[in-house]
């Protein structure tokens, strides 16, 4: 005792100055961190306005509803593009959504403990998957099964609506669709199966006193006290449909054109900018660094909004616990 008053009064540091001065010090690294990634993300967003602004000048707000790309004319509209990513990812959502949805209530409510694990890592094996990889497959396996079997058959049971008329190709909005809902299962199954993590245990424990079976506990119980995660998590899906690059590029068929049909060929912004950025320069060049503006954006505001029902849900988790 009298050594550490000793010590004190000589001016050693004692163990909790140290302590003191380590979190100092991780406080101020990760403020930094942070404050990086938004000095970073705001430069990115400069330089893409700047090196648009010929772009902006010439067209305005009507660059976002024009349809013409022409180089040689000097005009070009984003609307094409828009409506091919919208397109695109509302397939992702509509084929990827729901099964997602079931891998996430199969291994937070229903799978056996020696199941679980495993197979939560490998669905999200998924994710590591390049897009390149995914392309790939589905130019020698996707596309010749969409052009012999799946638009065939597709066309002969609804071939009286326009979204299903049309040459078949293999190639098109459809399978690039479906290459979304396979690189989007990884993302929405795992914030889901978060979300219903998170869910009090009281909340099942009431509805299996009450008699409720297995899956109305999770349909009555789980899925409506967990809704805003599940919802975050699709949006957080919709915004990785959105900005995928290569494997669209692949398989959609790259054809400047909106049509009502989901056998066409398209484009989305993201594969558009892929394939003209090189070649491109002046007023043309100005105007994907436009796409990929209004891309930039879109994406942040997708995500922003997913997080912000993702916490939601975990801040409703925290309450329950305190």
């Amino acid at each position: 005792m009298a050594l550490s008053r000793r010590s004190v009064a000589r001016g050693h540091p004692t163990r909790g100055a140290g302590r003191s001065l380590g979190d100092t010090f991780f406080r101020l690294g990760s403020g930094a961190t942070g404050v990086a990634v938004l000095v970073l993300l705001g430069a990115v967003t400069a330089i893409l306005v700047v090196d648009s602004q010929a772009s902006l000048r010439t067209f305005g707000l009507g660059f976002l509803g024009g349809a013409t790309w022409d180089p040689n004319a000097g005009a070009f509209g984003a609307l094409p593009f828009v409506y091919g990513t919208l397109v695109t990812a509302a397939l992702a959502l509509l084929l990827g959504v729901p099964v997602s949805l079931g891998i996430a209530i199969f291994v937070s409510e229903l799978a056996p403990s020696w199941l679980r694990t495993p197979l939560t890592y490998l669905v999200e094996l998924l994710a590591a998957v390049p897009s390149v990889v995914y392309g790939l497959w589905g130019i020698f396996v996707l596309i010749p099964l969409m052009a012999h079997t799946v638009e065939p058959a597709l066309q002969s049971l609804f071939g009286w609506s326009a979204a299903f008329q049309g040459p078949i190709y293999g190639y098109g909005m459809l399978t690039a669709g479906v290459i979304l809902a396979i690189m989007i299962i990884p993302t929405v199954s795992a914030v889901s199966r978060e979300a219903l993590l998170a869910v009090p245990q009281s909340q099942r424990e009431a509805a299996l006193g009450v008699g409720a079976t297995r899956w109305e506990t999770t349909r009555i119980a789980v899925l409506p006290y967990a809704r805003s995660g599940i919802f975050g998590a699709i949006i957080l899906g919709l915004g990785r449909a959105v900005g995928e690059t290569m494997a669209v590029t692949m398989v959609i068929g790259n054809r400047n054109a909106i049509s009502a049909s989901l056998f066409a060929p398209g484009q989305t912004l993201a594969s558009w900018i892929a394939n003209n950025v090189r070649e491109a320069s002046g007023l043309e060049l100005s105007a994907i660094v436009e796409l990929g503006l209004v891309l930039l954006l879109v994406t942040l505001l997708i995500n922003v909004f997913a997080r912000l029902m993702v916490w939601r849900v975990l801040g409703k988790r925290g309450a329950v616990a305190a």
